[in-house]
Protein backbone atom coordinates (compact mmCIF):
# COMPACT_ATOMS: atom_id res chain seq x y z
CA UNK A 1 0.00 0.00 0.00
CA UNK A 2 1.36 3.44 -0.91
CA UNK A 3 2.07 5.96 1.83
CA UNK A 4 0.06 9.23 1.92
CA UNK A 5 1.31 11.79 -0.60
CA UNK A 6 2.18 14.22 2.20
CA UNK A 7 4.90 11.87 3.46
CA UNK A 8 8.29 12.36 1.72
CA UNK A 9 9.41 9.61 -0.60
CA UNK A 10 12.87 9.75 0.96
CA UNK A 11 14.11 11.53 4.06
CA UNK A 12 17.59 11.87 5.54
CA UNK A 13 17.87 12.86 9.21
CA UNK A 14 21.16 13.88 10.80
CA UNK A 15 23.36 11.53 8.80
CA UNK A 16 27.11 11.57 9.43
CA UNK A 17 29.82 9.43 7.87
CA UNK A 18 33.57 9.47 8.54
CA UNK A 19 36.56 7.86 6.86
CA UNK A 20 40.19 7.87 8.06
CA UNK A 21 41.33 11.50 8.02
CA UNK A 22 38.08 12.99 6.69
CA UNK A 23 34.47 13.54 7.74
CA UNK A 24 32.57 13.05 4.49
CA UNK A 25 29.09 13.80 5.88
CA UNK A 26 28.36 15.99 8.90
CA UNK A 27 24.80 15.93 10.30
CA UNK A 28 23.12 16.02 6.87
CA UNK A 29 19.34 16.30 6.64
CA UNK A 30 17.16 16.71 3.56
CA UNK A 31 13.99 15.35 1.94
CA UNK A 32 12.79 14.35 -1.49
CA UNK A 33 9.03 14.69 -1.92
CA UNK A 34 6.93 12.52 -4.18
CA UNK A 35 7.13 13.34 -7.88
CA UNK A 36 9.90 15.84 -7.24
CA UNK A 37 13.38 16.39 -8.67
CA UNK A 38 15.86 17.58 -6.06
CA UNK A 39 19.18 19.00 -7.23
CA UNK A 40 22.24 18.34 -5.11
CA UNK A 41 25.24 20.57 -5.79
CA UNK A 42 28.62 21.30 -4.25
CA UNK A 43 32.31 21.31 -5.00
CA UNK A 44 34.22 18.06 -5.42
CA UNK A 45 34.67 16.60 -1.96
CA UNK A 46 31.59 18.38 -0.59
CA UNK A 47 29.97 15.02 0.20
CA UNK A 48 27.38 14.66 -2.57
CA UNK A 49 28.48 11.27 -3.87
CA UNK A 50 29.09 9.97 -0.33
CA UNK A 51 25.51 10.91 0.54
CA UNK A 52 24.12 9.13 -2.51
CA UNK A 53 26.18 6.04 -1.64
CA UNK A 54 24.59 6.04 1.81
CA UNK A 55 21.17 6.21 0.15
CA UNK A 56 22.16 3.35 -2.16
CA UNK A 57 23.37 1.08 0.64
CA UNK A 58 27.06 1.18 -0.36
CA UNK A 59 27.98 3.09 2.80
CA UNK A 60 26.26 2.74 6.17
CA UNK A 61 25.99 5.98 8.19
CA UNK A 62 27.79 6.36 11.51
CA UNK A 63 24.90 8.44 12.83
CA UNK A 64 21.40 9.43 11.74
CA UNK A 65 18.65 7.59 9.93
CA UNK A 66 17.00 7.13 6.54
CA UNK A 67 13.26 6.97 5.98
CA UNK A 68 11.49 5.63 2.89
CA UNK A 69 7.78 6.47 2.68
CA UNK A 70 8.00 7.57 6.32
CA UNK A 71 9.42 4.25 7.54
CA UNK A 72 12.97 3.98 8.96
CA UNK A 73 15.17 1.68 6.86
CA UNK A 74 18.68 0.29 7.15
CA UNK A 75 20.24 -0.31 3.76
CA UNK A 76 23.10 -2.80 3.92
CA UNK A 77 23.68 -3.16 0.17
CA UNK A 78 22.70 -1.74 -3.23
CA UNK A 79 20.49 -4.81 -3.76
CA UNK A 80 18.59 -4.05 -0.58
CA UNK A 81 18.23 -0.42 -1.65
CA UNK A 82 16.95 -1.57 -5.04
CA UNK A 83 14.37 -3.86 -3.42
CA UNK A 84 13.31 -0.87 -1.29
CA UNK A 85 12.73 1.20 -4.42
CA UNK A 86 16.03 3.12 -4.74
CA UNK A 87 18.36 2.86 -7.76
CA UNK A 88 21.50 4.83 -8.63
CA UNK A 89 23.31 5.89 -11.79
CA UNK A 90 26.96 6.31 -10.86
CA UNK A 91 29.35 9.06 -11.95
CA UNK A 92 32.01 6.43 -12.58
CA UNK A 93 30.33 3.72 -14.64
CA UNK A 94 29.65 0.30 -13.12
CA UNK A 95 28.98 -1.38 -16.47
CA UNK A 96 31.00 -4.59 -16.93
CA UNK A 97 32.41 -4.51 -20.49
CA UNK A 98 32.64 -8.30 -20.83
CA UNK A 99 28.90 -8.76 -20.21
CA UNK A 100 26.08 -8.07 -22.65
CA UNK A 101 23.78 -5.09 -22.38
CA UNK A 102 20.97 -7.29 -21.01
CA UNK A 103 23.28 -8.98 -18.50
CA UNK A 104 24.41 -5.59 -17.21
CA UNK A 105 20.88 -4.25 -16.89
CA UNK A 106 19.76 -7.26 -14.83
CA UNK A 107 23.02 -8.00 -13.03
CA UNK A 108 22.18 -9.59 -9.67
CA UNK A 109 18.58 -10.23 -10.76
CA UNK A 110 19.19 -13.27 -12.95
CA UNK A 111 16.75 -15.36 -10.92
CA UNK A 112 13.91 -13.40 -12.55
CA UNK A 113 14.75 -15.15 -15.83
CA UNK A 114 15.29 -18.72 -14.64
CA UNK A 115 13.71 -21.43 -16.73
CA UNK A 116 14.29 -25.06 -15.74
CA UNK A 117 17.20 -23.92 -13.57
CA UNK A 118 18.91 -21.96 -16.36
CA UNK A 119 18.85 -18.27 -17.20
CA UNK A 120 16.79 -17.69 -20.33
CA UNK A 121 18.79 -15.29 -22.49
CA UNK A 122 15.79 -14.79 -24.75
CA UNK A 123 13.55 -13.66 -21.89
CA UNK A 124 16.31 -11.45 -20.47
CA UNK A 125 16.95 -9.84 -23.87
CA UNK A 126 13.23 -9.26 -24.33
CA UNK A 127 12.99 -7.51 -20.95
CA UNK A 128 16.14 -5.51 -21.64
CA UNK A 129 14.70 -4.30 -24.95
CA UNK A 130 11.85 -2.69 -22.98
CA UNK A 131 14.34 -0.82 -20.78
CA UNK A 132 16.48 0.26 -23.74
CA UNK A 133 13.41 1.69 -25.42
CA UNK A 134 12.96 4.03 -22.43
CA UNK A 135 16.33 5.63 -23.18
CA UNK A 136 15.88 5.46 -26.97
CA UNK A 137 18.98 3.30 -27.36
CA UNK A 138 18.73 1.27 -30.56
CA UNK A 139 21.12 -1.61 -29.90
CA UNK A 140 20.62 -5.35 -29.54
CA UNK A 141 20.41 -6.41 -25.87
CA UNK A 142 22.83 -9.24 -26.60
CA UNK A 143 25.61 -6.85 -27.64
CA UNK A 144 28.74 -6.98 -25.48
CA UNK A 145 29.19 -3.65 -23.69
CA UNK A 146 32.87 -3.52 -24.63
CA UNK A 147 31.71 -2.71 -28.17
CA UNK A 148 29.71 0.34 -27.06
CA UNK A 149 30.85 3.95 -26.93
CA UNK A 150 31.30 5.58 -23.54
CA UNK A 151 28.10 7.60 -24.05
CA UNK A 152 26.10 4.48 -24.99
CA UNK A 153 27.38 2.68 -21.91
CA UNK A 154 26.11 5.60 -19.86
CA UNK A 155 22.64 5.20 -21.40
CA UNK A 156 22.77 1.48 -20.50
CA UNK A 157 23.65 2.55 -16.94
CA UNK A 158 20.56 4.78 -16.92
CA UNK A 159 18.40 2.00 -18.39
CA UNK A 160 19.61 -0.28 -15.59
CA UNK A 161 18.38 2.19 -12.98
CA UNK A 162 15.10 2.77 -14.79
CA UNK A 163 14.41 -0.98 -14.78
CA UNK A 164 13.31 -0.39 -11.19
CA UNK A 165 10.25 1.32 -12.68
CA UNK A 166 8.87 -1.97 -14.02
CA UNK A 167 9.67 -3.94 -10.86
CA UNK A 168 8.37 -1.82 -7.97
CA UNK A 169 4.66 -1.08 -7.74
CA UNK A 170 4.99 1.76 -5.21
CA UNK A 171 6.98 4.98 -5.30
CA UNK A 172 10.55 4.74 -6.57
CA UNK A 173 13.56 7.01 -6.13
CA UNK A 174 16.27 7.36 -8.78
CA UNK A 175 19.67 8.79 -7.78
CA UNK A 176 21.50 10.38 -10.71
CA UNK A 177 25.18 11.15 -10.01
CA UNK A 178 26.57 13.20 -12.91
CA UNK A 179 24.49 11.31 -15.51
CA UNK A 180 25.16 13.87 -18.27
CA UNK A 181 28.94 14.22 -17.95
CA UNK A 182 29.65 12.07 -21.03
CA UNK A 183 26.55 12.93 -23.06
CA UNK A 184 26.19 15.22 -26.05
CA UNK A 185 23.50 17.92 -26.07
CA UNK A 186 20.89 15.84 -27.88
CA UNK A 187 21.43 12.97 -25.42
CA UNK A 188 21.15 15.38 -22.48
CA UNK A 189 17.85 16.67 -23.85
CA UNK A 190 16.64 13.07 -24.18
CA UNK A 191 17.59 12.39 -20.56
CA UNK A 192 15.70 15.50 -19.45
CA UNK A 193 12.63 14.22 -21.31
CA UNK A 194 13.03 10.85 -19.55
CA UNK A 195 13.28 12.63 -16.18
CA UNK A 196 10.12 14.66 -16.90
CA UNK A 197 8.23 11.49 -17.80
CA UNK A 198 9.63 9.48 -14.88
CA UNK A 199 8.75 12.26 -12.44
CA UNK A 200 5.06 11.35 -12.90
CA UNK A 201 5.56 8.33 -10.64
CA UNK A 202 9.05 8.68 -9.18
CA UNK A 203 11.23 10.94 -7.07
CA UNK A 204 14.68 11.92 -8.32
CA UNK A 205 17.92 13.19 -6.81
CA UNK A 206 20.05 14.88 -9.49
CA UNK A 207 23.76 15.74 -9.13
CA UNK A 208 25.47 17.75 -11.85
CA UNK A 209 28.35 20.20 -11.95
CA UNK A 210 26.61 21.86 -14.87
CA UNK A 211 24.52 24.32 -12.89
CA UNK A 212 22.34 25.22 -15.87
CA UNK A 213 21.22 21.57 -15.98
CA UNK A 214 20.37 21.64 -12.28
CA UNK A 215 18.23 24.71 -12.85
CA UNK A 216 16.56 23.10 -15.87
CA UNK A 217 15.27 20.00 -14.06
CA UNK A 218 15.13 20.68 -10.31
CA UNK A 219 12.14 21.69 -8.19
CA UNK A 220 14.40 22.35 -5.21
CA UNK A 221 18.17 22.55 -4.81
CA UNK A 222 20.34 21.66 -1.81
CA UNK A 223 23.87 23.06 -1.62
CA UNK A 224 26.58 21.06 0.17
CA UNK A 225 29.95 22.27 1.38
CA UNK A 226 32.49 20.40 3.55
CA UNK A 227 30.10 17.53 4.20
CA UNK A 228 27.20 19.73 5.31
CA UNK A 229 24.00 21.07 3.75
CA UNK A 230 24.55 24.83 3.80
CA UNK A 231 21.59 26.10 1.77
CA UNK A 232 18.24 25.07 0.28
CA UNK A 233 16.78 26.89 -2.72
CA UNK A 234 13.48 26.80 -4.55
CA UNK A 235 14.38 25.85 -8.11
CA UNK A 236 12.38 28.77 -9.51
CA UNK A 237 14.03 31.41 -7.32
CA UNK A 238 17.75 30.75 -7.74
CA UNK A 239 20.43 31.69 -10.25
CA UNK A 240 23.70 30.00 -11.18
CA UNK A 241 25.53 32.87 -9.47
CA UNK A 242 23.62 32.25 -6.21
CA UNK A 243 24.42 28.54 -6.31
CA UNK A 244 28.09 29.09 -7.06
CA UNK A 245 28.49 31.56 -4.22
CA UNK A 246 27.08 29.12 -1.65
CA UNK A 247 29.05 26.19 -3.11
CA UNK A 248 32.46 27.78 -2.76
CA UNK A 249 31.78 30.58 -0.31
CA UNK A 250 32.83 33.25 -2.82
CA UNK A 251 31.50 35.07 -5.86
CA UNK A 252 32.02 33.60 -9.34
CA UNK A 253 35.19 35.07 -10.77
CA UNK A 254 34.38 37.73 -13.36
CA UNK A 255 37.17 36.36 -15.59
CA UNK A 256 36.06 32.74 -15.44
CA UNK A 257 38.30 31.56 -18.31
CA UNK A 258 41.18 33.88 -17.36
CA UNK A 259 41.14 35.57 -20.76
CA UNK A 260 43.28 38.40 -19.40
CA UNK A 261 46.06 35.84 -18.91
CA UNK A 262 45.83 34.52 -22.48
CA UNK A 263 49.36 34.80 -23.82
CA UNK A 264 50.53 35.64 -27.30
CA UNK A 265 52.13 32.51 -28.70
CA UNK A 266 55.76 32.54 -29.80
CA UNK A 267 57.11 31.67 -33.23
CA UNK A 268 58.46 28.36 -31.95
CA UNK A 269 56.48 25.44 -33.38
CA UNK A 270 56.33 22.58 -30.86
CA UNK A 271 54.27 20.13 -32.89
CA UNK A 272 53.11 20.15 -36.51
CA UNK A 273 50.81 17.77 -38.38
CA UNK A 274 50.65 17.60 -42.18
CA UNK A 275 47.80 15.70 -43.84
CA UNK A 276 47.55 13.29 -40.93
CA UNK A 277 45.02 10.51 -41.60
CA UNK A 278 43.70 7.35 -39.98
CA UNK A 279 41.16 5.16 -41.78
CA UNK A 280 37.67 5.42 -40.34
CA UNK A 281 38.68 8.18 -37.89
CA UNK A 282 40.12 11.35 -39.48
CA UNK A 283 41.81 12.46 -42.70
CA UNK A 284 44.09 15.19 -44.01
CA UNK A 285 44.42 17.03 -40.70
CA UNK A 286 47.07 19.76 -40.74
CA UNK A 287 48.02 22.31 -38.08
CA UNK A 288 51.02 23.87 -36.37
CA UNK A 289 50.99 24.38 -32.59
CA UNK A 290 53.26 27.01 -31.08
CA UNK A 291 54.65 27.53 -27.60
CA UNK A 292 52.21 29.42 -25.38
CA UNK A 293 49.19 28.55 -27.54
CA UNK A 294 45.93 26.83 -26.66
CA UNK A 295 44.52 25.09 -29.74
CA UNK A 296 40.87 24.19 -29.21
CA UNK A 297 39.30 21.43 -31.30
CA UNK A 298 35.51 21.57 -31.53
CA UNK A 299 33.24 18.85 -32.88
CA UNK A 300 30.47 16.44 -31.98
CA UNK A 301 30.96 12.77 -31.07
CA UNK A 302 32.20 11.00 -34.19
CA UNK A 303 33.83 14.13 -35.62
CA UNK A 304 37.25 12.53 -35.26
CA UNK A 305 38.71 14.88 -32.68
CA UNK A 306 39.02 12.24 -29.93
CA UNK A 307 40.76 9.84 -32.35
CA UNK A 308 43.11 12.61 -33.43
CA UNK A 309 43.99 13.43 -29.82
CA UNK A 310 44.81 9.79 -29.05
CA UNK A 311 46.95 9.51 -32.17
CA UNK A 312 48.94 12.62 -31.26
CA UNK A 313 49.64 11.11 -27.81
CA UNK A 314 50.79 7.68 -29.04
CA UNK A 315 47.67 5.70 -28.12
CA UNK A 316 47.07 4.83 -31.79
CA UNK A 317 49.04 5.22 -35.02
CA UNK A 318 48.19 7.31 -38.06
CA UNK A 319 48.09 5.64 -41.47
CA UNK A 320 49.41 8.48 -43.60
CA UNK A 321 50.70 12.01 -43.22
CA UNK A 322 53.56 13.36 -41.15
CA UNK A 323 54.04 14.59 -37.59
CA UNK A 324 56.94 16.72 -36.40
CA UNK A 325 57.83 17.48 -32.78
CA UNK A 326 60.36 20.28 -32.19
CA UNK A 327 61.18 20.16 -35.89
CA UNK A 328 61.99 16.44 -35.90
CA UNK A 329 59.94 13.80 -37.69
CA UNK A 330 57.98 11.65 -35.21
CA UNK A 331 55.63 8.70 -35.43
CA UNK A 332 54.67 7.48 -32.00
CA UNK A 333 54.18 3.74 -31.66
CA UNK A 334 53.39 3.96 -27.95
CA UNK A 335 52.53 6.36 -25.13
CA UNK A 336 56.07 6.20 -23.63
CA UNK A 337 57.49 7.29 -27.00
CA UNK A 338 55.16 10.29 -27.05
CA UNK A 339 56.01 11.12 -23.43
CA UNK A 340 59.73 10.95 -24.21
CA UNK A 341 59.16 13.50 -26.99
CA UNK A 342 57.28 15.78 -24.56
CA UNK A 343 53.66 15.02 -25.49
CA UNK A 344 51.09 13.90 -22.89
CA UNK A 345 47.35 13.24 -22.83
CA UNK A 346 44.85 13.84 -20.03
CA UNK A 347 42.17 11.34 -21.11
CA UNK A 348 38.42 11.77 -20.84
CA UNK A 349 38.12 8.53 -18.86
CA UNK A 350 40.51 9.50 -16.07
CA UNK A 351 39.66 6.59 -13.78
CA UNK A 352 40.29 4.03 -16.54
CA UNK A 353 43.26 5.53 -18.38
CA UNK A 354 44.48 8.51 -16.41
CA UNK A 355 45.45 7.00 -13.09
CA UNK A 356 45.73 3.83 -11.03
CA UNK A 357 43.08 3.97 -8.31
CA UNK A 358 44.97 1.51 -6.06
CA UNK A 359 48.14 3.65 -6.13
CA UNK A 360 48.73 6.55 -3.78
CA UNK A 361 48.49 10.19 -4.85
CA UNK A 362 52.29 10.47 -4.86
CA UNK A 363 52.72 7.26 -6.89
CA UNK A 364 50.23 8.43 -9.52
CA UNK A 365 51.83 11.86 -9.78
CA UNK A 366 55.28 10.43 -10.49
CA UNK A 367 54.15 7.51 -12.64
CA UNK A 368 55.10 9.13 -15.95
CA UNK A 369 58.45 10.39 -14.62
CA UNK A 370 59.82 7.57 -12.48
CA UNK A 371 63.42 7.84 -13.77
CA UNK A 372 63.58 11.30 -12.19
CA UNK A 373 63.10 9.74 -8.76
CA UNK A 374 65.37 6.72 -9.13
CA UNK A 375 69.01 6.69 -8.04
CA UNK A 376 71.21 3.58 -8.25
CA UNK A 377 68.16 1.45 -8.92
CA UNK A 378 66.27 2.66 -5.85
CA UNK A 379 63.25 4.94 -5.69
CA UNK A 380 63.81 8.12 -3.68
CA UNK A 381 60.58 8.13 -1.65
CA UNK A 382 61.47 11.39 0.06
CA UNK A 383 61.86 13.24 -3.24
CA UNK A 384 58.65 11.66 -4.57
CA UNK A 385 56.69 12.74 -1.49
CA UNK A 386 58.14 16.26 -1.56
CA UNK A 387 57.21 16.69 -5.22
CA UNK A 388 53.70 15.39 -4.55
CA UNK A 389 53.21 17.74 -1.59
CA UNK A 390 54.26 20.68 -3.75
CA UNK A 391 51.61 19.91 -6.38
CA UNK A 392 48.96 19.09 -3.78
CA UNK A 393 49.42 22.60 -2.40
CA UNK A 394 49.63 24.25 -5.81
CA UNK A 395 46.47 22.59 -7.19
CA UNK A 396 44.56 22.65 -3.86
CA UNK A 397 44.05 18.89 -3.94
CA UNK A 398 41.89 17.66 -1.08
CA UNK A 399 43.60 14.53 0.23
CA UNK A 400 44.50 13.33 3.75
CA UNK A 401 48.12 12.87 2.63
CA UNK A 402 50.30 12.19 -0.43
CA UNK A 403 50.12 8.52 0.54
CA UNK A 404 46.30 8.28 0.44
CA UNK A 405 44.84 6.02 -2.24
CA UNK A 406 43.83 8.04 -5.30
CA UNK A 407 40.66 5.98 -5.77
CA UNK A 408 39.30 7.47 -2.55
CA UNK A 409 39.45 11.07 -3.86
CA UNK A 410 36.59 12.92 -5.51
CA UNK A 411 36.51 13.15 -9.30
CA UNK A 412 37.84 16.70 -9.42
CA UNK A 413 40.74 15.93 -7.13
CA UNK A 414 41.58 12.83 -9.18
CA UNK A 415 41.69 15.00 -12.29
CA UNK A 416 44.12 17.36 -10.58
CA UNK A 417 46.37 14.38 -9.80
CA UNK A 418 46.40 13.46 -13.51
CA UNK A 419 47.29 17.04 -14.46
CA UNK A 420 50.08 17.10 -11.88
CA UNK A 421 51.43 13.82 -13.29
CA UNK A 422 52.08 15.39 -16.69
CA UNK A 423 53.51 18.58 -15.23
CA UNK A 424 55.98 16.52 -13.22
CA UNK A 425 56.80 14.51 -16.37
CA UNK A 426 57.86 17.78 -17.99
CA UNK A 427 55.83 17.53 -21.20
CA UNK A 428 55.85 20.53 -23.50
CA UNK A 429 52.59 19.69 -25.28
CA UNK A 430 49.62 18.63 -23.16
CA UNK A 431 46.44 17.33 -24.80
CA UNK A 432 43.38 17.88 -22.59
CA UNK A 433 40.45 15.63 -23.51
CA UNK A 434 37.43 17.02 -21.61
CA UNK A 435 39.60 18.06 -18.64
CA UNK A 436 36.69 19.54 -16.65
CA UNK A 437 34.17 16.75 -17.27
CA UNK A 438 32.43 15.87 -14.01
CA UNK A 439 34.18 18.46 -11.83
CA UNK A 440 32.66 21.44 -10.05
CA UNK A 441 32.98 25.13 -10.88
CA UNK A 442 35.61 25.76 -8.22
CA UNK A 443 37.81 22.94 -9.48
CA UNK A 444 37.25 24.14 -13.06
CA UNK A 445 38.65 27.54 -12.15
CA UNK A 446 41.74 25.80 -10.75
CA UNK A 447 42.15 23.89 -14.03
CA UNK A 448 41.75 27.08 -16.09
CA UNK A 449 44.36 28.77 -13.91
CA UNK A 450 46.73 25.84 -14.51
CA UNK A 451 46.19 26.09 -18.30
CA UNK A 452 47.18 29.76 -18.17
CA UNK A 453 50.18 28.92 -15.97
CA UNK A 454 51.35 26.34 -18.51
CA UNK A 455 51.09 28.62 -21.52
CA UNK A 456 52.85 31.46 -19.68
CA UNK A 457 55.72 29.02 -19.08
CA UNK A 458 55.94 28.24 -22.80
CA UNK A 459 53.96 25.00 -22.94
CA UNK A 460 51.31 24.39 -25.58
CA UNK A 461 47.86 22.90 -25.03
CA UNK A 462 45.45 21.06 -27.32
CA UNK A 463 41.97 21.30 -25.81
CA UNK A 464 38.92 19.15 -26.43
CA UNK A 465 36.57 21.07 -24.16
CA UNK A 466 33.53 19.94 -22.23
CA UNK A 467 31.46 22.75 -23.76
CA UNK A 468 31.80 25.13 -26.70
CA UNK A 469 31.88 28.00 -24.23
CA UNK A 470 34.93 26.44 -22.58
CA UNK A 471 36.71 25.89 -25.91
CA UNK A 472 36.05 29.49 -26.96
CA UNK A 473 36.99 30.98 -23.59
CA UNK A 474 40.33 29.14 -23.22
CA UNK A 475 41.59 28.86 -26.80
CA UNK A 476 43.96 31.06 -28.76
CA UNK A 477 42.89 29.34 -32.00
CA UNK A 478 40.09 26.87 -32.75
CA UNK A 479 39.82 24.08 -35.33
CA UNK A 480 36.36 22.69 -36.08
CA UNK A 481 36.04 19.06 -37.15
CA UNK A 482 33.16 17.24 -38.83
CA UNK A 483 33.12 13.69 -40.18
CA UNK A 484 36.87 13.32 -39.66
CA UNK A 485 37.89 16.52 -41.44
CA UNK A 486 38.83 20.03 -40.37
CA UNK A 487 36.01 22.21 -41.69
CA UNK A 488 37.00 25.60 -40.28
CA UNK A 489 39.67 27.47 -38.34
CA UNK A 490 39.15 30.53 -36.13
CA UNK A 491 41.53 32.87 -34.37
CA UNK A 492 40.35 33.49 -30.80
CA UNK A 493 42.21 36.45 -29.27
CA UNK A 494 40.93 38.15 -26.10
CA UNK A 495 38.06 40.43 -27.06
CA UNK A 496 37.77 38.84 -30.49
CA UNK A 497 36.41 35.36 -29.81
CA UNK A 498 34.16 33.56 -32.30
CA UNK A 499 30.62 32.80 -31.14
CA UNK A 500 29.13 29.37 -30.52
CA UNK A 501 27.00 29.86 -33.64
CA UNK A 502 30.17 30.51 -35.68
CA UNK A 503 31.46 27.10 -34.62
CA UNK A 504 28.23 25.10 -34.73
CA UNK A 505 27.51 25.87 -38.37
CA UNK A 506 30.75 24.05 -39.26
CA UNK A 507 30.20 21.19 -36.81
CA UNK A 508 26.87 19.76 -38.01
Amino acid sequence: MNAPSSIPALEVRGVSKSFPGVKALDNVSFTIKRNEVVGLIGENGAGKTSLLKVLNGIYQPDEGELLVDGRPVKLASPRQAFDTGIAMVFQEQTILPSLTVAQNIFLGREEEFLRFGLVSKARMNEAAAVELKKVHLDIHPGTACVKLSFADRQMVEIAKALSLDSRITGNITILLDEPTSVLERKEVELLFAIIADLKKRASIAFISHRLDEVLAVSDRVYVMRDGKVVKEFDGKDVTEKDMHQHMVGRQLHTEYYREARQTACSDKVLIEARNLSKAGAFRNVSFALRAGEVLGIAGVIGSGREDLARCLAGHTKSDTGTLEVNGQRARFASVPQATAQGVGLVPAERKVEGLVAQFSVAENMTLAALPKFVAKGLLNFGAETAQAKSWIDRLKIKTPSPHAMTGGLSGGNQQKVVLAKWRIAGVKVLILDHPTRGIDVGAKEDVYELVRDMTSEGLAVILLGDTLEEVIGLSSRILVMRDGEVTASFEAPPGGKPTQIDLVQHMV
